[in-house]
């Protein structure tokens, strides 16, 4: 373990081999860090707060959280964590291996999230969103969850299913579904659920095609987007989506 003089780790963290952490950090004591993890400058990891009702903060193994983050306790990590800067997340975040989140975005609490998700810079995830697996939420998106704001609740996140697209300055409303392999298009207000593979646009949003009709410019099919983007994946992600996607129209590489 490498700590800058200048950081403050609390004996009573588990940190493990190889992790590094930078200048003007503190970590504190309800907390599990995973072999290999580099942790910027002036990052607050394990931030206690009640409502983690005594949960540990775990970031898996080969993490890299970048400086002026904060992360609460009381929420667990899979491996290859990797975030931009000032990054916020409160307690009770449940997520899958190699998570990205963008500088900016802030991650509230009780929300799921599954595998290999990718968020831009300044998103916005509220409360008890669910998002699953290989799902791509791009720059100043919002999730919402309040149906009368502002309100006591009870809070009704969205879900996201698996491979679908967000794209920027899109706001999704409390408790819709986004179907898997659907595109919601830019700037969006989604105040509907959104079929499997429907593309979505407008205010309010309405379906405008679905992903099968797109194609890239040399007329191949755009959609399903692992025919055409593996970029970052690892091997058994790419195994698995191969054996996925086996009846889906190929694309040579």
């Amino acid at each position: 373990m490498t700590v800058h003089p200048s950081a403050i780790v609390d004996p009573l963290a588990k940190v493990g081999g190889d992790v590094h952490i930078g200048a003007f950090c503190q970590i504190h004591g309800n907390v599990e860090i995973g072999d290999g993890t580099h942790i910027g400058s002036h990052c607050n990891i394990g931030h206690p707060t009640p409502r983690a009702e005594g949960r540990p903060l775990r970031v898996g193994a080969g993490s890299t959280i970048r400086s002026h983050s904060i992360f609460y306790e009381g929420s667990t990590f899979g491996h290859g964590l990797i975030t931009g800067h000032r990054v916020t997340v409160r307690e009770g975040t449940v997520a899958g291996a190699g998570l990205h989140i963008g500088s900016l975005a802030d991650i509230q609490g009780d929300c799921e999230i599954g595998s290999h998700v990718h968020m831009h810079s300044n998103v916005h995830i509220c409360q008890a969103s669910v998002i699953e697996d290989y799902v791509w939420i791009y720059p100043f998106v919002v999730l919402t969850n309040d149906p009368h704001p502002p309100s006591s609740g009870p809070y009704v996140g969205p879900t996201l299913r698996r491979f679908s697209i967000v794209a920027t300055h899109a706001c999704v409303l409390p408790g819709i579904e986004i179907g898997e392999h659907a595109l919601v298009g830019a700037a969006a207000l989604v105040t509907k659920s959104v079929a499997p593979r429907a593309v979505v646009a407008g205010v309010p949003a309405r379906q405008v095609t679905t992903v099968d009709e797109i194609r890239l410019e040399d007329g191949s099919p755009a959609y399903p987007w692992p025919l055409n983007f593996r970029r970052g994946y690892p091997d058994e992600v790419l195994a698995a989506w191969q054996e996925e996607f086996a009846s889906e129209p190929t694309v040579e590489h």
